[in-house]
């Protein structure tokens, strides 16, 4: 699951004093437009992200949502040209087409439209070292 938080440091404060839970290293994706860090859960995570500029995704969503939120969850996936290939072909929308996209540990990633997934923007990653 990933957060949309107005400030990085504050939401890793919060989570610390009151849950006990610690956030890793910042990280920048400048394609991305943020500023993030995860949350290690066992078997799972919470990915944290900052917007770096007002016209990120991310950004605009803190438009209208200036306390932050849930932005999105992630599905890992084999292929993400192989999965977005058959969402796409049974009427999806995969937002940014067929452009390569990338996280910030290098794996593929894209996006599905969140009027075709109940209303939740849903990240594909492809398996690798960052995981979902």
């Amino acid at each position: 699951m990933s957060l949309a938080v107005p400030d990085l440091e504050q939401a890793a404060k919060r989570l610390q004093d009151v849950y006990g839970l610690t956030i890793g290293e910042v990280l920048v994706n400048e394609t991305q437009g943020v500023r993030l860090a995860y949350v290690e859960l066992g078997n799972a995570r919470i990915e944290l992200m900052q917007p770096l500029r007002a016209d990120s995704p991310v950004g605009k969503f803190l438009e209208r949502n200036p306390r932050g939120g849930i932005h999105h969850f992630c599905l890992e996936v084999g292929s993400v040209d192989k999965a977005t290939e058959t969402i796409s072909s049974r009427g999806a929308k995969v937002l940014g087409g067929v452009k390569a996209q990338r996280n910030v540990h290098g794996e593929r990633i894209a996006f599905i439209h969140p009027q075709d997934f109940l209303g939740a923007l849903v990240e594909l990653e492809e398996h690798g070292k960052g995981g979902c």
